[in-house]
Formats: structure tokens, sequence, C-alpha cells
């Protein structure tokens, strides 16, 4: 294959850069969507810690009978 003069610096990204969720630095490619090893070890620490947490409704309560009164 001939080399068609292109060198690293000329590849487009399939993603956008944006800035790290935890600190707002840009975002790096082996990382992605973190600035640094540290960020993505913060997140996976928030993950594991369970302060995400996907809110959930208590409207209807269970109280274990499914038949009807």
């Amino acid at each position: 294959m001939a080399d068609s003069g292109k060198t690293g610096a000329d590849v487009v990204p399939l993603r956008s850069s944006r800035a790290c969720p935890i600190c707002g630095k840009p975002s790096v490619r082996a990382v992605y969507p973190f600035c640094s090893k540290r960020c993505a070890d913060v997140d996976l620490n928030r993950w594991l810690s369970g302060t995400y947490a996907i809110p959930s409704r208590e409207d209807e309560e269970d109280d274990g009978s499914d038949t009807p009164e």
C-alpha cells in the first residue's frame, strides 16, 4: 500500500471531545469520557458506594396479597 502522507494528527475522532464529568477538564481518548484514570476510579467508587442511585416511586405498596377483597 502506498503511504498517503497522513499523520496521526490528521485522524478525526468519532466522538467529540467533552469535559470530564468529575473535574471538568478535557477528556482523554484512553479513559474516555474521563480525563485521567484517577477520575475514572472516583466515578467507579461513587457507583460502588451507592452515591449514584436511580430514584424509585413507591406509590403502590405491595402488602403481599394478590387476591381481591
